[in-house]
Parts: C-alpha cells; structure tokens; sequence
C-alpha cells in the first residue's frame, strides 16, 4: 500500500453499535478508578500556557511510556507547574469519545481507533503526533487443540474487541490463510468471539475459546494458563515493526497550547530514552503503576516475557499505520479513508533534534 496514495471515505464502526451487550457488560467504554488522578508538583513550579493537561491511556503493557512517565515523574518534569490529569480506558473507542467531549487532550492509543476516530471526524478532532510502542501482539493457543496454523481454522479464537487493532489485524491474517469470516457478525471458517482482555484468561479455561490474538500482558496471562504462544504479529511485518501504541492530541489544544503538547512529547521522548536504558527498572515501575490500576502487580512468569516483546520507540512508524487501515478495508471494516493530515509530527522532530536524535517521517499523510 502505497503511504502517500489519496484515499477516499468512511464506513467503519456503524458496526460498532452492534456490539454484543456481552462487550458493555465486560467493560467496554469504561474508564478504570484513577479517573481525574492529578499528578503532583512543586509549589513554585512555572506553568505553562494551561494550568493542566489531561492525557489518557491503557492499563496496558503497550502504553508502558505513558505508565511509567507518569509513574516516575518524567512527563510532569518537563510540564513544569502545568498538572497532569489522567484518566485510564479500557478500550480505544472510549478513549476516542473522551477526546472529542474535551475530557482529554492528549492520548496514547493504537491505530485503529486512531484511524477511527479521524475519519469518522472528516479529519476535524485529532492528529497523531507521535509514537510510542511497537509489537507485543501474540495468536496464543490451546495446545490441546491447535498445533499449527492451519488448525485455527474451524477453531474459536478471542480479539479484544470488533475494529479494534487486533481484531483487524487477525481478520487480515484469515484472509492470507484464504478462509472467509464475516467481520461483524466474526462467524465463518474461524470464529472470532469479541471478548474483554480482563475476562479472556477466563474464557479461555473455561474452553469458550480455543485461543486469542491479543496484547500483552493478555497473551502472557494465557500462557501462564497453559496456552502456547502460536505466532508473534511482529514476524509478519517488514524489519519486525509495526505500530502498536501512537501518541494523539485534540486538534483544539494543539492549536491552542503548543507548548504543552511539545513539553508532553519531550517527556514521552525522555521516557523511552530511560525505558530502553533501564529496561529493568523501567519493567518494574510499569509493574508497579499497573498494580495501582488493578489492585495487583503481575507476577514475573508474565510480566517477564511480555516485556521483552514490546519496543518502546519515538517513531510512529506511519507507513505501518496505512497499512493496518488497508487491511481494515480488505476486512469489510472500513471503506478507504482519506488519511491525509493525520500526523503532525512538527513538534516531536523539534523535540527530537533538540535531543540529538534523527527525525521520523510521516510516509505523506501530514497535516495539510
């Protein structure tokens, strides 16, 4: 898929409102306990342009920046005097909803829901501004039951959630193995059951599911329940890369607080900078904030592997990004969407020549 080809319009989640009630029982939409949390910070601390900034992300190992630069302090550094409000979500359209009502500005999040968001807003609500993380999506199996690739087909297999990243990219990963799935209703020559990643270690030893292509530390949890990690999502993308977790920003607080967004950004960058030095310490602060989230730390049997299979990085690997929205129209998903504009990654290149490091590129779907 050509980055810079012209693409045209939307039709992507109408089909979410057809989501089992199963999903909104299982927490879909909702937003964890730490809801409105602020950072704290120093008295004489200098503001900058707002007196805060509310930034969201996943309790997830895949939005580890966010996790430890707030956990450590990273990003309030660089704010100064401006507080952090952060909110956690389950689920990417909720985080999308939450940005268009102005209840955050700034978020990490993957890029379906990214993709999403945008072209349901005929361009207008956000921009991505920066990446994050790639990798750590799993296909992990019942070994009992499948023992290759070709013994997913006729198998029922969880993703977190219909149109989201990993449901997209398992319905393309069908497609290649030539079986047919209708990708509302996940029925056909797999079954693709649409489950919360909270309850998918339960569903998967209860025998509701055979397996699931899921985020870490989801795919982990499985395998510490028994499961056999089948394929890593990361083999199947050139230099094993791919966009996972990006950093986006309402168009209204961009515009109208520049300074804020490239302080957030200078943190993030500052904050995968000490990850990858201290992969260690940055693994157990991550470990720690996600405990503060759920109540309890993850315990070394998962936490360990699920760590080594993300990459915290600053590019947001834009060419990946155009490639997941392709396989979101091959599903049935999406018709081609206009990405033009999507990225605006102006004050993250400032940040990152200020810091010595090479710029990234856009794959032309900048900001008009």
């Amino acid at each position: 898929m050509s980055a810079a080809r012209p693409l045209t319009t939307l039709r992507v989640l109408a089909v979410m409102t057809a989501l089992p009630v199963l999903l909104t029982a299982c927490g879909y939409g909702s937003e964890s306990t730490d809801d409105g949390k602020k950072t704290a910070v120093a008295a004489d601390a200098e503001k900058l342009s707002a007196d805060e900034v509310k930034i969201g992300y996943f309790p997830n190992l895949t939005h580890a920046t966010a996790l430890v630069g707030v956990q450590e302090g990273l990003l309030q550094k660089e704010l100064g005097g401006t507080t952090i409000k952060a909110s956690t979500f389950n689920a990417g359209p909720s985080e999308i909803e939450a940005l268009n009502a102005g209840s955050i500005d700034i978020g990490w999040i993957g890029p379906s829901p990214a993709i999403n968001g945008y072209t349901k807003s005929n361009g207008k609500n956000l921009r991505i501004i920066g990446g994050s993380a790639s990798g750590g999506v799993k296909l992990v199996v019942d070994p009992k039951k499948i023992k290759s690739l070709k013994d997913v087909k006729g198998k029922k297999i969880a993703t977190p959630q219909l149109g989201n990243t990993q449901d997209v990219a398992f319905l393309n990963w069908i497609t290649e193995q030539g079986w047919k799935v209708d990708a509302e209703s996940g029925k056909g020559d797999v079954s693709v059951v649409r489950t919360d990643n909270k309850i998918t270690p339960d569903a998967y030893r209860s025998g509701s599911v055979d397996g699931a292509w899921v985020p870490e530390p989801t795919a982990s949890k499985l395998v510490a329940e028994g499961a056999k990690v089948l394929l890593d999502e990361s083999d199947l993308w050139p230099d094993k890369k791919f966009v996972i977790t990006n950093i986006i920003v309402s168009q209204k607080f961009l515009k109208e607080h520049p300074d804020v967004v490239e302080a957030v950004l200078r943190g993030s960058v500052k904050t995968n900078e000490w990850i990858n030095a201290n992969p260690d310490k940055a693994k157990a602060s991550a470990n720690t904030a996600l405990a503060a989230l759920s109540g309890k730390a993850l315990p070394a049997e998962i936490i360990d592997p699920a760590w080594k299979s993300v990459t915290f990085l600053d590019d947001p690997l834009a060419s990946t990004l155009d490639t997941e929205a392709e396989h979101a129209v091959k599903a049935g998903l999406l018709d081609e969407p206009d990405l033009k504009g999507i990225y605006d990654l102006t004050l993250l290149n400032k940040v990152l020549k200020a810091e010595g490091k090479g710029e990234v590129d856009d794959a032309g779907l900048g900001a008009r």
